[in-house]
């Protein structure tokens, strides 16, 4: 269930706690129990209250009080703890809407499914290393590695999300890198597109997150296969003088994913980039969604480019040569 609960002792200190509870604190269920109240909830009030409950049978309540958890984050939360036979309380924690969050309507829709995804990634992960442990062939050894690597991005993706960690985790990376990751993926896809690359081997390294870029590039790369493209190009140049936003900026990175498919219905340009929007009978209409979100944690924007012939999305991020 969505809503924190949790077992209070006659000292004062959680006795038992449920996943919900668990995993908005950080912690295992087990490495809970023991845990003083307080440290949980520091308002005062709350262990006054508390100590009063013990011997009563009612309710009390909080609005928007500060959950502290195990890593120094702090949830805002509202509290209820009822007073139980035997000497124990009841503590119900409902989490309040993080306030990045009510800025992105998208990022409730993706906790929600990197909820749902974490158990199957697991059962990925395991059975990937089942087959890497019994091939024989090193070509298979390598696709196994290869898709426990994936399952293990995919978990981390997943599990900054449930724990509301929006901001990217920023460090130089080389972009044609994460372009070279992304073709080793797209090269065992069961039809495998036909590649092409136009790189500017001048480009310094950049400032971003690895992860999340190859996980927007993803996106791009196979809303174009589903849509029937064959052959896809990356190109990477420097442009100057861009607007991104707000922001003039002299110079930023401008790479390109570039498809022979069927282009963007008309109907969907004024809308492409909106939840749930989608081509395709059986699309989810979040890939764009999402690939537009993690332009802009990193600074830049996400373009759909009309070129006759070509269906072309290009990310630009700003460009800041490292020390």
């Amino acid at each position: 269930m969505a809503t924190g609960l949790g077992l209070v002792d006659a000292g004062l200190r959680l006795a038992w706690i449920n996943p919900a509870l668990a995993e908005w604190l950080g912690l295992g269920p087990r490495s809970a129990v023991g845990l003083p109240l307080a440290a949980l909830l520091p308002e005062p009030s709350v262990g006054v209250q508390a100590a009063q409950l013990l011997r009563e049978r009612r309710v009390v309540r909080w609005r928007d009080l500060a959950l502290a958890a195990a890593d120094g984050r702090e949830l805002r939360v509202d509290v209820a703890l009822q007073g139980m036979d035997e000497g124990t309380l009841l503590l119900e924690v409902h989490a309040l809407a993080d306030a990045r969050a009510a800025a992105s309507p998208l990022s409730a829709t993706l906790r929600g499914f990197a909820h749902e995804v974490k158990n199957p990634l697991a059962g990925l992960r395991g059975a990937a290393q089942l087959l890497q442990r019994r091939a024989n062939e090193a070509e298979l050894r390598r696709l196994a590695g290869l898709v426990i690597d994936e399952a293990d991005r995919l978990a981390a993706l997943a599990n900054r999300l449930l724990r509301h960690e929006g901001a990217p985790r920023l460090a130089g990376l080389n972009i044609h890198a994460v372009l070279e990751r992304l073709d080793a993926l797209l090269a065992a896809e069961p039809a495998p597109p036909r590649l092409r690359h136009d790189y500017d081997p001048s480009i310094p390294d950049i400032q971003g997150d690895a992860d999340r870029l190859l996980q927007l590039l993803l996106n791009l790369a196979r809303n174009a296969i589903e849509a029937g493209a064959r052959t896809l190009a990356f190109r990477t140049r420097v442009e100057h003088g861009v607007r991104l936003g707000e922001r003039a900026l002299r110079s930023a990175l401008r790479v390109e994913v570039i498809d022979d498919g069927p282009g963007v219905p008309a109907a969907l340009r004024e809308t492409l980039f909106e939840p749930l929007v989608s081509g395709r009978a059986d699309g989810t209409g979040l890939g764009l969604a999402l690939a537009r979100e993690i332009a802009r944690e990193h600074g830049g924007e996400l373009r759909h480019l009309p070129r006759a012939g070509e269906t072309v999305f290009a990310l630009y991020l700003p460009l800041e040569r490292l020390p």
